[in-house]
Protein backbone atom coordinates (compact mmCIF):
# COMPACT_ATOMS: atom_id res chain seq x y z
CA UNK A 1 0.00 0.00 0.00
CA UNK A 2 1.30 3.67 -0.80
CA UNK A 3 1.87 6.28 2.16
CA UNK A 4 -0.73 7.75 0.53
CA UNK A 5 -3.12 5.17 0.94
CA UNK A 6 -1.96 4.26 4.57
CA UNK A 7 -2.72 7.69 5.71
CA UNK A 8 -5.93 7.53 4.43
CA UNK A 9 -7.02 4.22 6.44
CA UNK A 10 -5.18 5.34 9.32
CA UNK A 11 -8.63 7.04 11.21
CA UNK A 12 -10.20 4.06 10.55
CA UNK A 13 -7.66 1.75 12.00
CA UNK A 14 -7.06 3.53 15.28
CA UNK A 15 -8.34 3.35 18.55
CA UNK A 16 -9.99 4.73 20.18
CA UNK A 17 -12.04 6.15 17.78
CA UNK A 18 -11.95 4.26 14.13
CA UNK A 19 -13.65 6.51 11.90
CA UNK A 20 -16.45 4.18 10.50
CA UNK A 21 -16.96 3.59 7.65
CA UNK A 22 -13.64 4.31 5.99
CA UNK A 23 -12.65 7.04 3.55
CA UNK A 24 -13.99 6.63 0.19
CA UNK A 25 -9.39 6.94 -0.82
CA UNK A 26 -8.97 4.36 2.13
CA UNK A 27 -11.17 1.65 0.29
CA UNK A 28 -9.48 2.65 -3.34
CA UNK A 29 -6.49 2.19 -2.00
CA UNK A 30 -7.07 -0.89 -0.01
CA UNK A 31 -8.68 -2.41 -3.13
CA UNK A 32 -5.12 -2.17 -4.96
CA UNK A 33 -3.22 -3.20 -2.03
CA UNK A 34 -1.70 -6.92 -1.55
CA UNK A 35 -4.35 -8.09 1.09
CA UNK A 36 -1.66 -11.46 1.39
CA UNK A 37 0.95 -9.15 2.78
CA UNK A 38 -1.53 -7.26 5.26
CA UNK A 39 -2.05 -10.49 6.56
CA UNK A 40 1.54 -11.18 7.41
CA UNK A 41 1.26 -8.36 9.79
CA UNK A 42 -1.08 -9.50 11.64
CA UNK A 43 0.59 -10.23 14.53
CA UNK A 44 3.74 -8.65 14.02
CA UNK A 45 4.81 -5.39 16.26
CA UNK A 46 5.43 -3.24 13.06
CA UNK A 47 1.42 -2.10 13.02
CA UNK A 48 0.81 -0.95 16.79
CA UNK A 49 4.48 0.07 16.33
CA UNK A 50 2.47 2.70 13.86
CA UNK A 51 -0.53 3.69 15.78
CA UNK A 52 -2.14 1.14 13.49
CA UNK A 53 -4.95 -1.52 15.41
CA UNK A 54 -4.19 -5.14 13.84
CA UNK A 55 -7.58 -6.28 14.42
CA UNK A 56 -9.44 -3.08 12.62
CA UNK A 57 -6.55 -3.55 10.01
CA UNK A 58 -8.32 -6.92 9.28
CA UNK A 59 -11.64 -5.53 8.94
CA UNK A 60 -11.01 -2.76 6.42
CA UNK A 61 -12.00 -5.21 3.55
CA UNK A 62 -15.21 -6.28 4.52
CA UNK A 63 -15.78 -2.69 5.73
CA UNK A 64 -14.85 -1.36 2.06
CA UNK A 65 -17.12 -4.38 0.10
CA UNK A 66 -13.81 -5.88 -1.28
CA UNK A 67 -13.33 -9.76 -0.70
CA UNK A 68 -12.48 -10.95 2.44
CA UNK A 69 -9.03 -11.28 3.27
CA UNK A 70 -7.58 -14.95 2.63
CA UNK A 71 -6.72 -16.58 6.08
CA UNK A 72 -4.40 -15.43 8.18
Amino acid sequence: MTQEGLQACKPSVTKPNPVDPPALACCQALGRADLKCLCSYKNSFVLPSLGIDPDLAMALPQKCNLPSLPQC
